[in-house]
């Protein structure tokens, strides 16, 4: 891939045809400064996840289960309170659970992708419109060298580099879907492949609209067993003047 770097904008592509080297790292630097500023400009807030999973082994047998968790966001992190399995009351921890699980779409890869100490490589790929937006899609990899991206699985962790697709909108630079690749997985991780993706939208939270995810996918595939978590982000919403969050600090 070629790594491109930062110039203005200075004009756009007609449709159909490819877009300068300049047009195209202006794009990428205008979506750059989107990611880093992204989680600085969120409001607190909380919405209703929802996560349908499915574990599937060799031997041909199946397990399901929906999980609905309480999502709190601060400038502090992201926090997953887990109320529902199934659709009945649970007080079981949802990093505890057994399966797949997973975090982080609220900025948290677009900053693995953009930081500049990621030493992200960019490449054009095509013009397309969704949902009357004109999009950029641009290929990208981050190499487990200077990624910071760490991939878990049964207690263990690693480094990762990854790779996959940009759709950014080309009037705004703002990413509305972006796909995550894990490659060079150490074999000791026991993890053959993790495939993931985020569809962002506009939401009301508080009377403003933000750009928030609504919609993940991840598959993980190790020795024997396929992993498949559909994620939901619903009713979005500011903290009430009672909310309380419990981010574990000190415990």
């Amino acid at each position: 891939m070629t790594r491109v770097l930062g110039l203005v904008l200075c004009g756009v592509a007609a449709w159909g045809q490819k877009p300068s080297d300049a047009d195209t790292t202006a794009l990428i630097e205008r979506s750059r400064q989107k990611a880093l500023d992204y989680t600085q400009l969120l409001p607190d807030f909380m919405c209703t996840e929802v996560v349908h999973r499915s574990i599937s082994s060799g031997g041909g047998s199946q397990f399901n289960d929906i999980l609905t968790l309480k999502l709190s966001y601060s400038k502090r992190g992201e926090d997953h309170k887990l109320e529902l399995i199934n659709g009945k009351p649970t007080d079981r921890k949802y990093d505890e659970l057994a399966g797949a699980t997973g975090s982080g779409e609220f900025g948290g890869i677009l900053r693995v992708i953009f930081n500049p100490a990621s030493q992200a490589a960019f490449d054009w790929q095509a013009w397309k419109t969704v949902r009357k937006n004109r999009m950029a899609v641009i290929e990208y990899a981050v190499s487990a060298a200077n990624s910071p991206y760490y991939l878990g699985h049964q207690g263990r962790k690693a480094i990762v580099g990854l790779h996959g697709v940009l759709e950014i909108d080309s009037e705004t630079g703002e990413v509305l879907h972006l796909t995550y690749v894990a490659y060079d997985i150490p074999q000791q991780l026991g993890v053959q492949s993790a495939v993931s993706s985020v569809d962002y939208a506009l939401s009301d939270v508080g009377a403003r609209v933000y750009l928030l995810p609504v919609h993940s996918e991840m598959e993980l595939r190790s020795p024997g067993v396929l992993a498949r978590n559909k994620t939901e982000f619903r009713a979005y919403r500011k903290f009430s003047a009672d909310s309380v969050v419990d981010f574990g600090v000190g415990k």
